[in-house]
């Protein structure tokens, strides 16, 4: 297949992403929850602050991408761990 890179950053970033989803059923399976209110008004469970983090983290490398630039982008890491900490905490 020469159409898509498979390097390692590549496939460490779905790993991650994999086993996130797997702990995240062995926690809603174990410990299940109820749905919470937070500032956006309306109901999440963790599986949902998950995914509103994933997408925002998506959309904060973009943009770091379009307005830094590649060469500091492992600082857009530590932007998105502050996100994904505020989500979980207040969403």
């Amino acid at each position: 297949m020469d159409w898509m890179a498979w390097t390692w950053p590549t496939a460490i970033f779905f790993m991650v992403i994999a086993s996130l989803l797997i702990v995240f059923t062995f926690l809603a399976i174990r410990f299940p929850e109820r749905p919470r209110m937070g500032v956006l008004r309306i109901e999440t469970t963790r599986g949902d602050r998950l995914f509103i983090t994933l997408l925002g983290s998506a959309f904060i490398n973009l943009a770091w991408l379009g307005l830094v630039g590649p060469d500091t982008q492992p600082y857009a890491l530590i932007v998105c761990l502050v996100y994904a900490a505020a989500v979980f905490r207040w969403v």
